[in-house]
Protein backbone atom coordinates (compact mmCIF):
# COMPACT_ATOMS: atom_id res chain seq x y z
CA UNK A 1 0.00 0.00 0.00
CA UNK A 2 1.53 3.76 -0.94
CA UNK A 3 2.57 5.54 1.85
CA UNK A 4 1.48 9.37 2.35
CA UNK A 5 4.04 12.08 3.69
CA UNK A 6 5.20 15.82 3.69
CA UNK A 7 8.98 16.33 3.04
CA UNK A 8 10.37 18.74 5.70
CA UNK A 9 13.98 18.76 5.66
CA UNK A 10 17.06 17.75 3.18
CA UNK A 11 20.35 18.25 3.56
CA UNK A 12 23.21 18.04 1.08
CA UNK A 13 26.73 16.86 2.59
CA UNK A 14 29.72 15.84 0.73
CA UNK A 15 33.34 13.77 1.18
CA UNK A 16 36.60 13.69 -0.94
CA UNK A 17 36.67 10.32 -2.29
CA UNK A 18 40.49 9.69 -3.51
CA UNK A 19 41.06 6.36 -6.09
CA UNK A 20 43.69 3.67 -5.34
CA UNK A 21 44.67 4.13 -8.95
CA UNK A 22 43.49 6.16 -12.04
CA UNK A 23 40.00 4.97 -13.19
CA UNK A 24 40.17 5.98 -17.39
CA UNK A 25 37.05 6.17 -19.31
CA UNK A 26 35.66 7.77 -22.64
CA UNK A 27 37.65 11.21 -22.62
CA UNK A 28 38.29 11.66 -18.69
CA UNK A 29 40.71 10.24 -16.24
CA UNK A 30 39.45 10.47 -12.96
CA UNK A 31 41.64 10.33 -10.02
CA UNK A 32 39.84 11.82 -7.01
CA UNK A 33 36.01 13.38 -6.70
CA UNK A 34 33.34 14.18 -3.84
CA UNK A 35 30.95 11.49 -2.66
CA UNK A 36 27.85 13.42 -2.29
CA UNK A 37 25.51 12.62 0.65
CA UNK A 38 21.63 13.06 1.02
CA UNK A 39 19.69 13.39 4.42
CA UNK A 40 15.77 14.06 4.32
CA UNK A 41 13.06 14.43 6.93
CA UNK A 42 10.03 12.87 6.31
CA UNK A 43 6.57 13.51 8.43
CA UNK A 44 3.83 10.73 8.06
CA UNK A 45 0.27 11.61 7.85
CA UNK A 46 -0.02 10.14 11.86
CA UNK A 47 2.54 13.13 12.74
CA UNK A 48 5.78 10.60 13.34
CA UNK A 49 9.06 11.75 11.67
CA UNK A 50 11.46 9.47 9.96
CA UNK A 51 15.10 10.45 8.42
CA UNK A 52 16.53 8.54 5.48
CA UNK A 53 19.80 8.63 3.41
CA UNK A 54 21.19 7.99 0.33
CA UNK A 55 24.84 8.38 -1.19
CA UNK A 56 26.42 8.43 -4.85
CA UNK A 57 29.56 9.97 -6.28
CA UNK A 58 29.50 13.59 -7.95
CA UNK A 59 31.55 11.79 -11.31
CA UNK A 60 33.12 14.71 -13.70
CA UNK A 61 32.62 14.05 -17.25
CA UNK A 62 30.20 10.96 -17.76
CA UNK A 63 26.53 12.65 -17.18
CA UNK A 64 28.37 15.68 -20.07
CA UNK A 65 31.05 14.76 -22.01
CA UNK A 66 31.46 18.56 -23.63
CA UNK A 67 34.65 18.94 -24.79
CA UNK A 68 34.58 22.68 -23.55
CA UNK A 69 33.75 21.86 -20.18
CA UNK A 70 36.40 20.85 -17.73
CA UNK A 71 35.46 18.13 -14.77
CA UNK A 72 35.25 20.58 -12.55
CA UNK A 73 32.24 22.07 -14.26
CA UNK A 74 30.56 18.94 -14.99
CA UNK A 75 31.16 18.57 -10.95
CA UNK A 76 29.61 21.68 -10.60
CA UNK A 77 26.84 21.39 -12.91
CA UNK A 78 25.53 18.35 -10.70
CA UNK A 79 25.80 20.38 -7.52
CA UNK A 80 22.96 22.89 -9.15
CA UNK A 81 20.76 19.88 -10.38
CA UNK A 82 20.77 19.08 -6.72
CA UNK A 83 20.63 23.07 -5.36
CA UNK A 84 17.53 23.07 -8.06
CA UNK A 85 15.85 19.76 -6.84
CA UNK A 86 16.08 20.80 -2.92
CA UNK A 87 14.04 23.74 -3.61
CA UNK A 88 11.49 22.06 -6.26
CA UNK A 89 11.04 18.85 -3.47
CA UNK A 90 10.61 21.70 -0.72
CA UNK A 91 8.26 23.67 -2.11
CA UNK A 92 4.93 23.84 -0.58
CA UNK A 93 3.28 20.73 -1.12
CA UNK A 94 0.19 18.22 0.30
CA UNK A 95 0.80 14.54 1.73
CA UNK A 96 1.98 12.45 -1.07
CA UNK A 97 3.51 9.02 -1.78
CA UNK A 98 7.48 8.65 -2.77
CA UNK A 99 6.73 8.34 -6.66
CA UNK A 100 3.86 11.17 -6.38
CA UNK A 101 6.30 13.46 -5.25
CA UNK A 102 9.09 12.78 -7.88
CA UNK A 103 6.27 12.71 -10.66
CA UNK A 104 5.26 16.06 -9.56
CA UNK A 105 8.69 17.78 -9.37
CA UNK A 106 10.91 16.14 -12.88
CA UNK A 107 9.11 18.34 -15.13
CA UNK A 108 10.07 21.49 -13.87
CA UNK A 109 13.67 19.92 -12.88
CA UNK A 110 14.35 19.30 -16.58
CA UNK A 111 13.07 22.53 -17.52
CA UNK A 112 14.67 24.96 -14.83
CA UNK A 113 18.12 22.99 -15.34
CA UNK A 114 17.77 23.40 -18.98
CA UNK A 115 17.83 27.26 -18.57
CA UNK A 116 21.46 26.81 -17.46
CA UNK A 117 22.93 24.72 -20.00
CA UNK A 118 22.31 21.54 -17.95
CA UNK A 119 21.51 18.60 -19.68
CA UNK A 120 18.89 16.01 -18.75
CA UNK A 121 21.13 13.01 -17.45
CA UNK A 122 22.94 15.32 -15.21
CA UNK A 123 19.04 17.21 -14.97
CA UNK A 124 17.79 13.73 -13.22
CA UNK A 125 21.04 13.43 -11.17
CA UNK A 126 19.41 15.77 -8.20
CA UNK A 127 16.32 14.04 -8.34
CA UNK A 128 17.72 10.58 -8.10
CA UNK A 129 19.93 11.27 -5.60
CA UNK A 130 17.13 12.75 -3.01
CA UNK A 131 14.23 10.46 -4.19
CA UNK A 132 16.67 7.35 -2.91
CA UNK A 133 17.08 9.20 0.49
CA UNK A 134 13.40 9.82 0.79
CA UNK A 135 12.34 6.29 -0.08
CA UNK A 136 14.50 5.08 2.55
CA UNK A 137 12.88 7.24 4.93
CA UNK A 138 9.41 5.81 4.17
CA UNK A 139 10.67 2.47 4.41
CA UNK A 140 11.64 2.91 7.92
CA UNK A 141 9.06 4.99 8.43
CA UNK A 142 6.57 2.20 7.96
CA UNK A 143 9.29 -0.60 9.31
CA UNK A 144 9.80 -2.42 6.16
CA UNK A 145 12.44 -3.35 4.13
CA UNK A 146 12.88 -2.67 0.65
CA UNK A 147 12.20 -5.65 -0.68
CA UNK A 148 8.66 -6.02 0.51
CA UNK A 149 8.38 -2.25 0.23
CA UNK A 150 8.60 -2.32 -3.41
CA UNK A 151 6.45 -5.43 -4.00
CA UNK A 152 3.83 -3.70 -2.03
CA UNK A 153 3.92 -0.75 -4.24
CA UNK A 154 5.06 1.30 -0.78
CA UNK A 155 6.30 4.20 -2.74
CA UNK A 156 3.20 4.71 -5.08
CA UNK A 157 4.42 4.16 -8.43
CA UNK A 158 2.30 4.39 -11.41
CA UNK A 159 3.19 4.21 -15.03
CA UNK A 160 2.37 8.57 -15.19
CA UNK A 161 5.74 9.52 -17.06
CA UNK A 162 4.70 5.95 -19.25
CA UNK A 163 2.21 6.14 -21.50
CA UNK A 164 2.58 3.37 -22.81
CA UNK A 165 2.55 0.99 -19.84
CA UNK A 166 -1.09 1.13 -17.62
CA UNK A 167 -0.87 1.25 -13.82
CA UNK A 168 -1.87 -2.60 -13.53
CA UNK A 169 1.13 -3.68 -15.77
CA UNK A 170 3.24 -1.89 -13.05
CA UNK A 171 1.49 -3.06 -9.95
CA UNK A 172 1.99 -6.61 -11.55
CA UNK A 173 5.49 -6.15 -12.05
CA UNK A 174 6.00 -4.93 -8.67
CA UNK A 175 4.12 -7.64 -7.32
CA UNK A 176 5.91 -10.74 -9.33
CA UNK A 177 9.36 -9.29 -8.13
CA UNK A 178 11.32 -11.98 -6.46
CA UNK A 179 14.62 -10.73 -5.25
CA UNK A 180 17.92 -12.70 -5.76
CA UNK A 181 20.15 -13.42 -2.73
CA UNK A 182 23.71 -13.40 -4.93
CA UNK A 183 24.46 -10.92 -7.48
CA UNK A 184 27.84 -11.91 -9.38
CA UNK A 185 30.13 -9.18 -9.71
CA UNK A 186 30.92 -7.91 -13.22
CA UNK A 187 34.76 -6.47 -13.00
CA UNK A 188 35.95 -3.45 -14.77
CA UNK A 189 38.86 -3.37 -16.83
CA UNK A 190 39.54 0.40 -17.04
CA UNK A 191 41.53 2.02 -20.21
CA UNK A 192 44.42 2.17 -17.96
CA UNK A 193 43.98 -1.04 -16.20
CA UNK A 194 46.92 -3.62 -16.22
CA UNK A 195 46.02 -6.26 -18.52
CA UNK A 196 48.96 -8.89 -17.98
CA UNK A 197 50.64 -10.38 -14.88
CA UNK A 198 50.36 -9.60 -11.00
CA UNK A 199 47.46 -7.11 -10.97
CA UNK A 200 45.86 -7.94 -14.76
CA UNK A 201 42.53 -9.22 -15.46
CA UNK A 202 43.29 -12.97 -15.11
CA UNK A 203 44.92 -12.52 -11.25
CA UNK A 204 42.35 -13.73 -8.74
CA UNK A 205 43.67 -11.46 -6.32
CA UNK A 206 42.90 -8.58 -8.60
CA UNK A 207 39.22 -9.81 -10.30
CA UNK A 208 37.96 -11.47 -7.02
CA UNK A 209 37.20 -14.65 -8.85
CA UNK A 210 34.66 -12.63 -11.02
CA UNK A 211 33.12 -14.78 -14.07
CA UNK A 212 32.05 -11.32 -15.75
CA UNK A 213 33.78 -8.95 -16.73
CA UNK A 214 33.26 -5.07 -18.60
CA UNK A 215 35.77 -4.00 -20.98
CA UNK A 216 35.99 -0.30 -21.73
CA UNK A 217 36.89 1.13 -25.13
CA UNK A 218 38.12 3.81 -26.43
CA UNK A 219 36.66 4.68 -29.53
CA UNK A 220 40.17 4.15 -31.42
CA UNK A 221 39.48 0.86 -33.86
CA UNK A 222 42.86 -0.34 -33.99
CA UNK A 223 43.83 0.24 -30.40
CA UNK A 224 40.91 -1.09 -29.67
CA UNK A 225 41.10 -4.31 -31.29
CA UNK A 226 45.01 -4.97 -29.54
CA UNK A 227 43.69 -4.16 -26.54
CA UNK A 228 40.88 -7.05 -26.47
CA UNK A 229 43.10 -9.40 -28.07
CA UNK A 230 45.50 -8.80 -25.34
CA UNK A 231 42.65 -8.91 -22.78
CA UNK A 232 41.04 -12.22 -24.36
CA UNK A 233 44.47 -13.91 -23.90
CA UNK A 234 44.78 -13.48 -20.54
CA UNK A 235 40.74 -14.06 -19.90
CA UNK A 236 41.21 -17.95 -21.41
CA UNK A 237 43.55 -18.15 -19.16
CA UNK A 238 41.17 -18.10 -16.12
CA UNK A 239 40.07 -21.51 -14.69
CA UNK A 240 36.29 -21.36 -15.08
CA UNK A 241 34.17 -19.75 -17.62
CA UNK A 242 33.46 -15.90 -18.33
CA UNK A 243 31.08 -13.71 -20.27
CA UNK A 244 32.67 -10.26 -21.27
CA UNK A 245 30.71 -6.70 -22.29
CA UNK A 246 32.19 -4.27 -23.98
CA UNK A 247 31.15 -0.25 -23.08
CA UNK A 248 32.62 2.55 -25.46
CA UNK A 249 31.02 5.60 -23.19
CA UNK A 250 30.24 7.39 -26.34
CA UNK A 251 33.88 6.84 -28.08
CA UNK A 252 32.72 5.81 -31.37
CA UNK A 253 31.99 8.68 -33.29
CA UNK A 254 29.89 7.57 -36.26
CA UNK A 255 27.91 4.50 -36.84
CA UNK A 256 30.35 3.08 -39.61
CA UNK A 257 32.97 2.87 -37.07
CA UNK A 258 30.76 1.00 -35.10
CA UNK A 259 30.40 -1.21 -38.29
CA UNK A 260 33.87 -1.67 -38.48
CA UNK A 261 34.13 -2.82 -34.68
CA UNK A 262 31.50 -5.23 -34.78
CA UNK A 263 33.21 -6.76 -38.34
CA UNK A 264 36.32 -7.43 -36.56
CA UNK A 265 34.60 -8.62 -33.81
CA UNK A 266 32.73 -11.14 -36.43
CA UNK A 267 35.98 -12.00 -38.95
CA UNK A 268 38.78 -11.70 -36.56
CA UNK A 269 39.39 -15.02 -35.02
CA UNK A 270 42.19 -13.60 -32.96
CA UNK A 271 39.07 -11.66 -31.57
CA UNK A 272 37.17 -14.77 -30.88
CA UNK A 273 37.75 -14.99 -26.87
CA UNK A 274 35.92 -11.96 -26.54
CA UNK A 275 33.64 -12.25 -29.46
CA UNK A 276 32.57 -15.76 -28.41
CA UNK A 277 31.74 -14.55 -24.54
CA UNK A 278 30.38 -11.41 -25.60
CA UNK A 279 26.58 -10.63 -24.29
CA UNK A 280 26.19 -6.76 -25.19
CA UNK A 281 27.72 -3.37 -25.49
CA UNK A 282 27.09 -0.30 -24.28
CA UNK A 283 26.90 3.51 -25.49
CA UNK A 284 29.10 3.04 -28.44
CA UNK A 285 27.58 6.04 -29.80
CA UNK A 286 27.35 9.82 -28.43
CA UNK A 287 24.17 10.11 -27.14
CA UNK A 288 22.44 12.86 -29.85
CA UNK A 289 23.75 10.17 -32.68
CA UNK A 290 22.29 7.29 -30.78
CA UNK A 291 18.89 9.09 -31.39
CA UNK A 292 19.42 9.46 -35.07
CA UNK A 293 20.87 6.26 -36.22
CA UNK A 294 18.95 3.05 -36.98
CA UNK A 295 21.38 0.22 -36.16
CA UNK A 296 20.40 -1.81 -39.06
CA UNK A 297 21.58 -5.34 -39.39
CA UNK A 298 24.43 -4.13 -36.47
CA UNK A 299 21.37 -4.83 -34.12
CA UNK A 300 22.14 -8.36 -34.17
CA UNK A 301 25.02 -7.54 -31.16
CA UNK A 302 22.88 -6.79 -29.18
CA UNK A 303 23.66 -3.04 -28.26
CA UNK A 304 22.26 -1.34 -24.82
CA UNK A 305 22.20 2.57 -24.10
CA UNK A 306 23.19 4.14 -20.97
CA UNK A 307 23.94 7.77 -21.24
CA UNK A 308 21.27 8.38 -24.07
CA UNK A 309 18.99 6.68 -21.42
CA UNK A 310 18.23 10.66 -19.89
CA UNK A 311 14.27 10.53 -20.50
CA UNK A 312 11.35 8.26 -19.59
CA UNK A 313 11.06 7.79 -23.18
CA UNK A 314 14.55 7.05 -24.04
CA UNK A 315 14.66 3.09 -23.90
CA UNK A 316 11.45 2.79 -26.30
CA UNK A 317 12.77 5.27 -28.79
CA UNK A 318 15.94 3.57 -28.74
CA UNK A 319 14.52 -0.23 -29.27
CA UNK A 320 12.67 1.37 -32.43
CA UNK A 321 16.44 2.37 -33.51
CA UNK A 322 17.38 -1.68 -32.95
CA UNK A 323 18.92 -1.41 -29.34
CA UNK A 324 17.95 -3.92 -26.71
CA UNK A 325 18.68 -2.64 -23.41
CA UNK A 326 19.34 0.00 -21.08
CA UNK A 327 21.07 0.26 -18.18
CA UNK A 328 20.06 0.24 -14.74
CA UNK A 329 21.99 2.93 -12.33
CA UNK A 330 20.70 4.42 -9.16
CA UNK A 331 22.21 7.65 -10.02
CA UNK A 332 19.66 7.93 -13.30
CA UNK A 333 16.43 6.96 -11.34
CA UNK A 334 15.39 4.17 -9.08
CA UNK A 335 11.78 5.23 -10.57
CA UNK A 336 13.18 4.51 -14.36
CA UNK A 337 15.05 1.54 -13.99
CA UNK A 338 11.50 -0.26 -12.60
CA UNK A 339 9.71 1.65 -14.74
CA UNK A 340 12.13 0.14 -18.13
CA UNK A 341 11.92 -3.30 -16.34
CA UNK A 342 8.20 -3.11 -16.67
CA UNK A 343 8.99 -2.47 -20.19
CA UNK A 344 11.25 -5.19 -20.80
CA UNK A 345 8.68 -7.49 -18.77
CA UNK A 346 5.85 -6.84 -21.24
CA UNK A 347 7.83 -6.92 -24.11
CA UNK A 348 9.35 -9.98 -23.35
CA UNK A 349 5.69 -11.43 -22.86
CA UNK A 350 4.75 -10.55 -26.22
CA UNK A 351 7.82 -12.12 -27.91
CA UNK A 352 10.12 -9.68 -27.72
CA UNK A 353 14.17 -9.99 -26.74
CA UNK A 354 14.69 -7.19 -24.49
CA UNK A 355 17.05 -6.52 -21.46
CA UNK A 356 17.98 -4.31 -18.28
CA UNK A 357 21.82 -4.53 -17.10
CA UNK A 358 22.78 -3.33 -13.74
CA UNK A 359 25.90 -1.12 -14.52
CA UNK A 360 28.00 0.66 -11.67
CA UNK A 361 29.52 4.22 -11.85
CA UNK A 362 31.62 3.76 -9.52
CA UNK A 363 29.20 3.37 -6.54
CA UNK A 364 31.33 3.09 -3.27
CA UNK A 365 31.10 1.06 -0.20
CA UNK A 366 28.26 1.70 2.07
CA UNK A 367 24.77 3.64 1.24
CA UNK A 368 25.55 3.96 -2.70
CA UNK A 369 27.06 0.27 -3.03
CA UNK A 370 23.99 -0.96 -0.92
CA UNK A 371 21.00 0.84 -2.53
CA UNK A 372 22.26 -0.11 -5.70
CA UNK A 373 22.73 -3.75 -5.09
CA UNK A 374 19.44 -4.16 -3.44
CA UNK A 375 17.47 -2.47 -6.81
CA UNK A 376 19.12 -4.85 -9.33
CA UNK A 377 18.75 -7.89 -7.04
CA UNK A 378 15.24 -7.18 -6.74
CA UNK A 379 14.48 -6.40 -10.24
CA UNK A 380 15.94 -9.94 -11.01
CA UNK A 381 19.98 -8.72 -13.06
CA UNK A 382 21.87 -11.61 -11.78
CA UNK A 383 25.12 -9.92 -12.54
CA UNK A 384 26.06 -5.92 -12.01
CA UNK A 385 29.41 -4.37 -12.66
CA UNK A 386 30.87 -3.16 -9.71
CA UNK A 387 34.37 -1.07 -9.81
CA UNK A 388 34.04 1.16 -6.85
CA UNK A 389 35.17 -1.22 -4.15
CA UNK A 390 38.73 -2.31 -6.35
CA UNK A 391 39.12 1.86 -7.81
CA UNK A 392 39.13 3.03 -4.48
CA UNK A 393 41.04 1.50 -0.96
CA UNK A 394 37.73 0.19 0.86
CA UNK A 395 36.03 2.70 2.30
CA UNK A 396 38.40 5.48 1.16
CA UNK A 397 38.57 8.02 3.48
CA UNK A 398 35.08 7.25 5.25
CA UNK A 399 36.12 7.40 8.85
CA UNK A 400 37.26 4.11 10.53
CA UNK A 401 34.08 3.85 12.97
CA UNK A 402 31.61 4.87 10.42
CA UNK A 403 32.85 1.75 8.05
CA UNK A 404 33.02 -0.30 10.76
CA UNK A 405 29.69 0.41 11.81
CA UNK A 406 28.39 -0.62 8.18
CA UNK A 407 30.40 -3.92 8.34
CA UNK A 408 29.10 -4.89 12.01
CA UNK A 409 25.37 -4.02 10.05
CA UNK A 410 25.80 -5.68 7.31
CA UNK A 411 27.92 -9.31 7.46
CA UNK A 412 28.39 -11.25 4.63
CA UNK A 413 28.87 -8.04 2.73
CA UNK A 414 31.80 -6.61 4.04
CA UNK A 415 34.71 -8.29 5.94
CA UNK A 416 37.20 -6.42 8.07
CA UNK A 417 40.92 -6.81 7.70
CA UNK A 418 43.83 -4.98 8.70
CA UNK A 419 43.96 -2.75 6.17
CA UNK A 420 40.42 -1.52 7.00
CA UNK A 421 36.87 -2.67 5.54
CA UNK A 422 36.58 -4.28 2.21
CA UNK A 423 34.08 -5.90 0.33
CA UNK A 424 33.50 -9.10 0.65
CA UNK A 425 32.92 -11.11 -2.56
CA UNK A 426 32.56 -14.71 -2.37
CA UNK A 427 33.20 -16.81 -5.80
CA UNK A 428 32.58 -13.99 -7.30
CA UNK A 429 29.17 -12.96 -6.00
CA UNK A 430 27.94 -10.27 -3.51
CA UNK A 431 25.21 -11.64 -1.10
CA UNK A 432 22.36 -9.95 -0.41
CA UNK A 433 20.62 -10.82 2.95
CA UNK A 434 22.00 -8.52 5.18
CA UNK A 435 19.94 -5.66 2.78
CA UNK A 436 16.85 -6.54 3.79
CA UNK A 437 16.22 -5.17 7.25
CA UNK A 438 14.17 -1.85 8.04
CA UNK A 439 15.05 1.31 5.33
CA UNK A 440 16.56 1.36 1.86
CA UNK A 441 18.85 -1.32 1.99
CA UNK A 442 20.65 0.26 4.58
CA UNK A 443 21.03 -0.56 8.64
CA UNK A 444 23.23 2.23 9.55
CA UNK A 445 23.36 5.78 8.26
CA UNK A 446 26.59 7.88 7.61
CA UNK A 447 28.28 9.72 10.48
CA UNK A 448 26.54 13.36 9.35
CA UNK A 449 28.71 15.03 11.71
CA UNK A 450 32.10 14.04 9.56
CA UNK A 451 30.84 15.63 6.50
CA UNK A 452 30.97 19.03 4.87
CA UNK A 453 27.97 20.94 3.92
CA UNK A 454 27.62 20.05 -0.17
CA UNK A 455 29.59 23.15 -2.25
CA UNK A 456 27.34 25.56 -3.41
CA UNK A 457 27.57 25.96 -7.19
CA UNK A 458 26.58 29.75 -8.82
CA UNK A 459 23.48 29.47 -11.44
CA UNK A 460 24.80 29.59 -14.57
CA UNK A 461 23.61 30.94 -18.38
CA UNK A 462 24.51 28.63 -21.35
CA UNK A 463 26.80 31.81 -22.21
CA UNK A 464 29.48 31.18 -19.04
CA UNK A 465 29.60 27.58 -20.57
CA UNK A 466 31.02 28.58 -23.65
CA UNK A 467 33.05 31.02 -22.70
Amino acid sequence: MAFRFRLRDIALFERPVRFARPFRFGAVTVEATPQLFVRVEIETEGGTRSVGAAAELLVPKWFDKRPQLSPDQTIADLRRSLAIARELYLAPQSFDTAFGLHAARIGAQLSACAREDIPPLAAAYGPAEIDKAVLDAVLRAADTDFFRGMAGNIAGITARPTPDLSDAEVADFLAARKPLARVAIRHTVGLDDRIEGEGGVADPHENAAARYFKLKLSGDLEADVSRLRRIGRELTALPHNYMVTLDANEQYAELSELGALADRLDSDNTLAPISAKLLYIEQPLPRDLTRQSPLGALADKDFIIDEADDSYDAFPLACKLGYRGVSSKSCKGLYKSVLNATRVAKWNADGGRFFLTSEDLTCQPGLALQQDLALGAWLGLHHAERNGHHYVDGFGQTPQHEAKAFAAAHPGLYRTQPAGVRLAIHDGDLLTESLHGAGFASSVHPDWSSLSSLQQAAPKTPKEHLA
